[in-house]
């Protein structure tokens, strides 16, 4: 598999993983704390799909760094409301949460990884 390959197949997963949250949102309850984590899943969740798109067209080696940077920390983000969700339980654990835990955390090693990889590169030139 080539980088343009890799690259999509990212941009695919990230698309994926946004649709994946919104489902999962939805199953939320219409309580003040459903909603308010709802909401705040949303946005973290379909950030790093946004964002990426963003880093493909970056400037700069410092500003791809930056723009996945942002990717990570929104994932991460995500990654604590979906076990906020889990804990509470907001929702019964069913296969939905569990997927999205899943990938999420596959997600977050990727983006670990692929910054480490581009600033070793910077470094390299």
């Amino acid at each position: 598999m080539n980088r343009n390959e890799n690259i999509r197949d990212l941009e695919e997963r990230l698309i994926e993983f946004a649709v994946l949250i919104m489902n999962l949102s939805e199953k939320l309850p219409k309580s003040q704390i459903g909603k308010y984590i709802s909401e705040q899943l949303i946005r973290s969740g379909t950030s790093p799909a946004l964002n990426y798109g963003e880093a493909k067209g970056a400037e700069s080696s410092n500003d791809f760094i930056h723009k996945m940077k942002v990717c990570l920390k929104e994932l991460r983000e995500t990654f604590i409301s979906l076990k906020i969700i889990k804990a509470k339980p907001l929702i019964p654990t069913d296969d939905s949460l569990i997927r999205c835990l899943n990938e999420c955390n596959e997600l977050i090693s990727i983006f670990v990884k692929s910054i480490r990889t581009a600033e070793t590169n910077r470094k390299n030139k």
